[in-house]
């Protein structure tokens, strides 16, 4: 009797096996249409699934809004402070434009110094030669363009105009190796004058020269024009010190340049268009110009 129950488990087993093979065999046949087994157990997953996941997905989205809103809380208190600083500084703005303009008023003058016209110019010649020395645009004397007026890209300053023909303009960049090319100078900010006096070629920055000893320049200070060698408009934008030295003995300091504009990828330009250009002045007496020259 035992053994015959023991031989009963056995063909209960095997019939098990085979029935557990041919159902495997059943749902690999059709892989495109599930198997009823298949359809039972994932309808049954899937409602599982939901119902679980939907709470889930409401506690998720509600928490997710209250931080939002706990975020949105501390932005509105940041921009209401930055707003306020915004608010007086304007008003501090305002007062000083009206200082500085019942200044001008009791001196009996303008702000002449700022004052220009731009005149967008294409560069339209380039000699190799001269690659970092002198362009050659497509404005000249019928444009009203004139002698030493100043040169400038959306970045900064890059030259002078040194020649001027009735349809076109040749224009020193400051990277020229002449060594008499000068340009007044300033500090952004601070009362240190200079002279931008050579072109460092290794470094390929500018070199700032004549610079009071007891004034202190920093690294990273902007550079920009003064306006007062009468070539240069007032507040154009020349580049940030790199290095700060001393020069002649000890009594001047001596300051490195990196100008803001680059020279060496020139397409368009801006001529400051001034009424009023001295011919004379500390920016432009002493650069040299060959009559003739066009830059070809």
């Amino acid at each position: 009797m035992p053994r015959f129950f023991s031989n009963k488990r056995l063909i209960l087993l095997l019939v098990g096996v085979i029935i557990l093979v041919a159902l495997i065999s059943f749902s690999l046949k059709d892989r495109q249409n599930a198997s009823l087994p298949e359809q039972v157990v994932k309808d049954v997953v899937g409602f599982g699934q939901s119902l679980f996941s939907k709470p889930a997905l409401y506690i998720t989205n509600v928490i997710g809004n209250i931080d939002g809103i706990l975020n949105t809380y501390e932005e509105n208190k940041h921009l209401k402070v930055r707003l306020s600083e915004y608010a007086s500084g304007q008003a501090e703005l305002a007062d000083v434009k009206a200082e500085n303009e019942r200044l001008l008023e009791i001196v009996g003058k303008k702000d002449e110094l700022r004052v220009y016209e731009p005149v967008q110019a294409t560069v339209i010649s380039r000699n190799p030669d001269q690659w970092e020395e002198k362009i050659i645009v497509d404005r000249g004397k019928e444009h009203g363009i004139k002698k030493n007026m100043a040169v400038i890209t959306a970045d900064g300053l890059v030259g002078k105009v040194v020649l001027v023909t009735k349809f076109t303009s040749t224009v020193e960049l400051l990277s020229t190796e002449n060594r008499n090319f000068r340009v007044a100078a300033v500090v952004a900010g601070e009362k240190t004058y200079g002279l931008i006096e050579g072109y460092d070629i290794k470094r390929s920055e500018l070199i700032m020269k004549r610079i009071d000893s007891s004034f202190e320049v920093k690294v990273g200070q902007k550079v920009q024009t003064s306006g007062l060698g009468g070539i240069f408009p007032k507040g154009l934008l020349i580049g940030e010190v790199t290095e700060v030295s001393t020069d002649d003995y000890g009594l001047t300091k001596l300051a490195y340049i990196r100008p803001a504009a680059d020279f060496s990828l020139l397409d368009h330009v801006i001529i400051a268009k001034r009424s009023i250009i001295f011919e004379d002045g500390t920016d432009g007496n002493n650069t040299i110009n060959t009559e003739g020259e066009d830059g070809s």
